[in-house]
């Protein structure tokens, strides 16, 4: 499995930290109702609590806050992750703690290295981590966070977390999203080509890999072409597209990106058919000099449902968040990733073990997590391991799309014929 440079450091500096409980219990200290705790766990409330007489969970989020390339995601994302638990405090909380996803907020500027040190400042001081934005990041960590049984909700969606014990994922990895694209596209478009335009790493490699996948499968011309990070930077990638004229672009960046690629490859008559991995997208593109081709080209795969849809979840989300908030599905994304860390919270907490490897346990053991309609029966199986993950996508298309979150769907919840029968047995990109 691939590891950034990071790695050495996280490895080199996983000893220290755990002595820096912010008030934390005493490793195995009885907490409330007799519950065992360790780390992140306080008895005194939390900061802003209006609980007196409830004790305190902290959660860590690091996410893209400022300059990284998924920051218009990020923002709303945390956002959302903040409302999640404050509702969970106002229904009771969590045996006899409140929840607090604000005190360790840290910007990871989408950077493994800052990423890693911050995980590091805050670790002692935190049971979990409700978000760990990015695969790269995540994967600058991850030797810490089993090293020391710390649980991480990921804002990312490789399908290396099928096979990490410290992940708690939501959603079809970038792998079988993009297998469900080319599918669709099989029978849609009839492409006899199709060109992976992705970022290096466990993101694009991830997506890419699982094009490759099912282009074999279905006798279509794979073509892999890698870019950078940077709208200066797609020359390369629209060069490639215009020069080899693949039927179909399966592209895997930054949203700005994408209109840079998008736009760039139809101002020099490029007319195939792109459809874009779940980051690559912001509905803001519509507002940009690439909307005319977005909506004339481009499909946008999923892994959940809008911002406005009517199921219990989206509705608890948008009454959390308030009706002054510009719709965005960075929050739906923050808000969905979450619920899973409350389903392992409650398990822990029932099974007496709120001690990080408590939690981890609990989260392991879950075979079904409700998501409150967000996501289908049958999501949020991390019992099953790999043979569990959830493969369905959706489908939206821009064409009559006006800047706002609500594209139209195309094709509802799916899985394709590859993702389907696909045995994941490692993860996708070691196989691109």
């Amino acid at each position: 499995m691939k590891r950034l440079g990071a790695l050495t450091l996280a490895a080199v500096l996983a000893v220290a930290g755990l002595s820096a409980c912010r008030g934390a219990d005493k490793t195995d200290a009885q907490g409330a109702g007799g519950v065992k705790t360790d780390t992140g766990i306080t008895k005194e409330p939390c900061p802003k609590s209006e609980h007196k007489d409830r004790g305190c969970i902290y959660l860590g989020i690091i996410s893209d806050l400022t300059v990284g390339p998924f920051h218009a995601l990020a923002v709303p994302i945390t956002e959302a992750q903040k409302k999640f638990w404050q509702r969970v405090n106002a229904q009771g909380g969590i045996g006899g703690y409140d929840v607090d996803a604000e005190t360790y907020v840290r910007d990871n500027k989408y950077n493994p290295q800052t990423h890693n040190e911050v995980y590091q400042e805050m670790k002692g001081k935190i049971l979990a981590l409700a978000q760990s934005l990015g695969s790269p990041t995540t994967a600058a960590i991850l030797p810490d966070m089993r090293q020391n049984n710390v649980l991480a909700t990921p804002a990312a969606w490789t399908s290396a977390y099928a096979f990490e014990d410290n992940i708690l994922e939501s959603g079809a990895n970038y792998c079988f999203e993009s297998m469900n694209a080319v599918d669709y596209a099989k029978d849609a478009f009839k492409p006899r080509s199709v060109m992976a335009v992705h970022l290096a790493g466990d993101y694009g490699d991830d997506a890419a890999a699982g094009t490759k996948i099912a282009a074999e499968k279905n006798g279509i011309t794979f073509i892999d072409v890698k870019t950078d990070s940077g709208t200066d930077k797609q020359a390369g990638a629209i060069n490639a597209i215009v020069s080899q004229k693949p039927d179909l672009v399966i592209i895997t960046t930054g949203p700005a990106d994408t209109a840079a690629v998008v736009g760039g490859a139809a101002q020099r008559g490029y007319t195939g058919k792109f459809i874009g991995t779940s980051p690559s997208w912001n509905p803001g593109l519509l507002q940009s000099p690439a909307a005319p081709a977005l909506k004339a080209l481009y499909l946008q795969t999923a892994p959940w449902k809008t911002f406005s849809t009517d199921s219990p979840g989206h509705r608890a989300m948008r009454e959390a968040l308030g009706s002054s908030v510009t719709p965005n599905d960075g929050y739906t994304s923050g808000w969905v990733w979450s619920y899973p860390l409350l389903a392992a919270l409650k398990k822990a907490q029932a099974d007496g073990d709120l001690t990080r490897a408590g939690v981890v346990k609990a989260a392991k053991s879950l075979t079904k997590v409700d998501y409150e309609g967000m996501l289908p029966d049958g999501a949020g199986n991390y019992a099953g391991g790999p043979d569990g993950q959830f493969r369905q996508s959706l489908l939206y298309s821009p064409a009559t799309g006006n800047g706002t979150t609500d594209v139209p769907l195309v094709k509802d919840y799916f899985v394709g014929p590859t993702a389907k029968d696909y045995k994941l047995d490692k993860p996708c990109y070691e196989k691109l």
